[in-house]
C-alpha cells in the first residue's frame, strides 16, 4: 500500500489529463506531517492529547493554492495505491501470465459521471519482465483530498469465507435468516430479564463497566449482514457492499459480460459496531483510536469496489462507490 512499486524505468509513468482544478489542495508531505503528529498523540500514554507546538503545527498544515501554475488539463502522476502478487493472493484473477496487479489513482474527486470520484488505473503485468526499476516515483504536487494518499504499509493478507449481500437471497432463505436473527435477539434479552440501566452511577468506574457489559452484550448478537456476509476492510474478491443503494448489475460495457468483484478499498478494516471480522492478532486495538484505519485512504463515500470483465479482465474496469 502506498510504497514502492515494480515499475519499468523506461516506462512512463500513468498521468491524469482528465480537465479539473490542480491548483489547490493539500501537499503529499503535509498529510503525511499531519498523520504523523496525530499517530504521536493517540500513542502518548500521558500527557494524552496535542501537545500547543502540535497543535500550533497543525493548524499550518492546511490546504492551499500551492500549484498556481497548473493548468485544468496539465498531465500530474498519479498516485500509487496498491500492489498485489498472485501469490500473495489467490483470489486475484488477471490476464494469463500477469502475476502483478499495480493500482494507481487520482485523489481528485472530479471523475466519473458525477464528477463526484476518484479515477482508477489497473496495470497488470508479469514481474519477471521487469529490469530495470523506477526508483524516484513521481508524485502530484498537490492532491485533492487528503483521504486519496495512502500510508506506506505492508499487506498481511489473510483468507475469510463470505456469503452474499442479503437481498441476494432468495425470498425464503431471507425469511430464515431474520427469524433466526430475531431468535438470538430473544435470547439476548431473556440473559439479561430485560434490566433496564440505572439512570445514574455510584462512580465512574461504575458506569465504565456498565458501558462494557453492554458492548459486549451486544457484540454477542450476531447479525447476517454484520457478521457473516460481507467483510468490511481492503480486500480482493469476494462480494460487493451495497449498503447504500442495494444490489446493481455490473455489466461489462465491451462485451456485455457480468463483471466480478476484483478490489474492495474502503476506510477501516473493521467497524465499531461489530468485532467478528477483527483479525485475531488486532483484538487488542480494537479501541485504540485509528487502529481499525491504517491505510489513511477513504474513497468517495467511504468504500470502492473494483469490478473486471470475466471474459477479458483487460477490458475496461468498473468502479462503484458506496
Amino acid at each position: 500500500m502506498g510504497g514502492p512499486f515494480l515499475w519499468p524505468a523506461d516506462e512512463p509513468w500513468p498521468v491524469c489529463t482528465v480537465p479539473h482544478d490542480r491548483t489547490t489542495g493539500y501537499r503529499p508531505a503535509d498529510v503525511r506531517r499531519e498523520r504523523a503528529i496525530l499517530a504521536e498523540a493517540w500513542g502518548r500514554e500521558a500527557p494524552q492529547g496535542l501537545t500547543d507546538a502540535e497543535r500550533a503545527e497543525l493548524a499550518s498544515l492546511v490546504p492551499g493554492p500551492y500549484a498556481p501554475h497548473l493548468g485544468e488539463r496539465d498531465p500530474i502522476p498519479l498516485v500509487a495505491l496498491a500492489q498485489l502478487f498472485t501469490r500473495d493472493v489467490p483470489a486475484l484473477v488477471g490476464p494469463d501470465g500477469c502475476d502483478l496487479l499495480q493500482v494507481l489513482w487520482c485523489p481528485a474527486e472530479a471523475h466519473g459521471p458525477r464528477g463526484n470520484a476518484f479515477d482508477v488505473v489497473l496495470q497488470w503485468r508479469r514481474s519477471a519482465d521487469v529490469r530495470d526499476v523506477l526508483h524516484d516515483r513521481p508524485e502530484p504536487v498537490v492532491i485533492g483530498r487528503a483521504h486519496g494518499l495512502p500510508n506506506e504499509c505492508v499487506l498481511h493478507p489473510e483468507q475469510v469465507a463470505e456469503h452474499e449481500h442479503i437481498q441476494h437471497l432468495d425470498d425464503e432463505l431471507q425469511e430464515a435468516v431474520e427469524e433466526w436473527e430475531e431468535s438470538l435477539e430473544e435470547a439476548a434479552d431473556d440473559a439479561t430479564d430485560g434490566t433496564a440501566a440505572p439512570a445514574s452511577y455510584a462512580t465512574y468506574e461504575e458506569y465504565e463497566a456498565a458501558m462494557r457489559a453492554a458492548e459486549q452484550s451486544a457484540d454477542a448478537v450476531v447479525t447476517y449482514t454484520g457478521d457473516l456476509s460481507i467483510a468490511p476492510g481492503w480486500k480482493v474478491g469476494g462480494f460487493a457492499s451495497w449498503h447504500l443503494t442495494g444490489p446493481t448489475p455490473v455489466v461489462c460495457s465491451s462485451c456485455g459480460t457480468p463483471m466480478r468483484l476484483l478490489l474492495t478499498a474502503t476506510d477501516r478494516e473493521w467497524d465499531a459496531g461489530s468485532q467478528s471480522w477483527v483479525p485475531v492478532e488486532d483484538r487488542e486495538l480494537v479501541r485504540v483510536k485509528g487502529a481499525n484505519a491504517p491505510t489513511g485512504v477513504s474513497p468517495a463515500r467511504g468504500t470502492m469496489s473494483v469490478f473486471t470483465c470475466t471474459t477479458d479482465p483487460r477490458h475496461l474496469h468498473e468502479t462503484v462507490f458506496q
